[in-house]
């Protein structure tokens, strides 16, 4: 089975990592989208909302998994067995960063990283941004899947 891992905070989701994904288990038999957790990282969403916030999302499709993990994320590939991690580029600083990670993670692993672009539709999508527009009170739906909702509480 070609498993790939899709890890990220998801603070939430965006636009951009629904496409990744579904474009994703296009080339993979399963996507397991997996929330890092970071004790040092403040969240806007709980650990509970965000992984809720995917499942949702996603809850036609059953080739994606969501779970939750803490440590290196090539630690985790081992521990599913999966033998790729999926990661979109949006622009040429995502390649750089990204590339370095790449090169570390198949140092200490045989993992390999695809690297997806991110439509241009979407390509301008952080979930910094929209984390900034919901505290600022803007249409955030514009920029992720219809499953994420806000409370009072997060602004």
């Amino acid at each position: 089975m070609k498993r790939a891992i899709f890890p990220g905070s998801f603070d939430p989701i965006t636009l951009g990592h629904y496409d990744i994904i579904k474009r994703g288990v296009k080339l993979f038999d399963e996507v397991i989208v997996a929330i890092g957790i970071n004790a040092d990282k403040k969240y806007m969403f709980s650990l509970e909302e965000r992984k809720k916030f995917i499942q949702e999302a996603f809850n036609s499709e059953p080739k994606v998994k969501v779970t939750t993990y803490t440590g290196l994320t090539v630690d985790y590939c081992k521990e599913v067995n999966a033998k790729f991690i999926l990661r979109g580029l949006r622009n040429p600083a995502d390649f750089e960063f990204e590339k370095a990670i790449a090169h570390t993670n198949r140092k200490l692993s045989n993992i390999e990283t695809v690297f997806l672009l991110t439509a241009s539709k979407t390509s301008y999508i952080a979930s910094s941004i929209v984390r900034d527009v919901i505290r600022n009170n803007g249409d955030y739906s514009l920029l992720v899947p219809e499953s994420v909702k806000v409370s009072k509480d997060q602004i």
